[in-house]
């Protein structure tokens, strides 16, 4: 099933898969096998649950993966790789050192014309869940 599913998911031919696979193991080609083991293992596994039972594993996989935040990001090209708000290049240390400040939703929202309320809402969710990574940033840049 997998193998029948990725030239439509994403057309690329199969040896330059091979090639992604392996760098992304880091070229360690027992990494690699593993991970096709496992893959082959769930595709074949997945084939013989039900309708709800692929539900539940989908609920699970999207649960399991609940530490991706909408409306941030981080790039190595922007800000040095820090997290930021998509479409802008503001930090998300630089907005909640200024709420620790004392600065307000709506101070910060204007004076950053291209935020919305959602973009803080979405940057407080990832200080609360990445709060020593956020406070180690303020420190460094107010070190500056």
């Amino acid at each position: 099933m997998l193998t029948r599913l990725l030239p439509k998911l994403c057309p690329i031919k199969a040896d330059q898969l091979c090639r992604i696979l392996w760098l992304a193991t880091d070229g360690k080609s027992r990494h690699f096998t593993l991970i096709m083991s496992a893959l082959e293992a769930a595709e074949q596994l997945l084939t013989k649950l039900s309708r709800a039972e692929k539900a539940q594993l989908l609920q699970w996989t999207a649960r399991d993966l609940g530490d991706a935040f909408p409306g941030v990001e981080s790039r190595r090209d922007v800000c040095g790789g820090e997290p930021c708000i998509v479409r802008t290049r503001i930090p998300v240390w630089l907005l909640e050192q200024a709420r620790r400040l004392g600065t307000s939703e709506a101070e910060l929202l204007r004076a950053y014309p291209s935020l919305r309320a959602e973009d803080l809402a979405n940057a407080w969710g990832y200080v609360r869940s990445h709060s020593e990574e956020i406070s180690r940033q303020i420190e460094e840049n107010e070190a500056d």
